[in-house]
């Protein structure tokens, strides 16, 4: 399996860091945590891995080329002229992604010891077009899962929006972790064009095709988003 790792974002929460790198880049006990996520996919067996990039990208390119890769081969998917977003970041680098069925897709901003072999079996024994790592923790957003664990919809806490488009009586919330494996099946049926989030591709297909959840709660995990998660980060992944 190939995977992809999301760096092109601008990091804006992660100043002063970002001022001047990518939040790619940022150092969690001297490892970039873009290093930490290829030598955690590593762990997996995957060694091919596409990174976007915008924010800061010559920056990262350079960081990949001085340490090749970090032992893995990376392809990178410049998005210098603009940054497409989650959903467009990923439709654009599909080509890259060569004759593999599933991509594994995971945000640079994130570290976890999440068991990735067990995430990757469930979603072949599934046959699911898409899975989605989520876990219990608390967030302002979320997604819906029914009792099946099949994506309905979707969940802003702080405003109550919600977005239903699976009618189920007591939908189940779950925090999104910012990995999962996509099937071709979800590109090829892509509705949007340029810049889009995968959030509104899943809540477009998700009647139509199966998307499910992954729960991982009790694994250590934090996203990166601001200067005190980056210290705190440093306490948890500490090798």
């Amino acid at each position: 399996m190939i995977a992809m790792i999301l760096a092109a974002g601008l990091g804006t929460r992660l100043k002063p860091w970002t001022d001047a790198h990518p939040k790619a880049l940022a150092v969690v006990n001297g490892k970039p945590v873009l290093q930490r996520n290829i030598e955690y996919l590593q762990h997996a067996g995957i060694k091919r891995v596409v990174v976007n990039v915008h924010h800061f990208a010559d920056q990262i390119i350079a960081a990949v080329e001085a340490n090749n890769g970090w032992g893995s081969e990376v392809l990178i998917s410049d998005e210098t002229d603009e940054v497409l977003e989650t959903g467009g970041g990923i439709k654009k680098a599909v080509p890259l992604f060569g004759d593999d069925k599933d991509v594994l897709v995971m945000n640079a901003d994130i570290l976890t010891d999440m068991n990735l072999q067990a995430f990757m079996q469930t979603h072949a024994n599934t046959k699911a077009d898409a899975t989605l790592a989520v876990s219990n923790r608390s967030s302002s957003r979320c997604f819906l899962f029914d009792a099946q664990q099949q994506l309905v919809g979707w969940r802003n806490k702080n405003t109550g929006e919600t977005k239903l488009p699976v009618a189920t009586d007591t939908p189940i919330e779950k925090s999104f972790s910012g990995i999962h494996i996509i099937n071709e099946s979800i590109f090829r049926h892509m509705p949007f064009e340029g810049k889009f989030s995968m959030v509104e591709v899943y809540l477009q297909l998700c009647a139509t095709h199966r998307i499910q959840s992954f729960d991982h709660s009790g694994s250590q995990f934090i996203d990166i988003g601001t200067m005190e998660k980056l210290a705190q980060a440093a306490d948890m992944f500490n090798d």
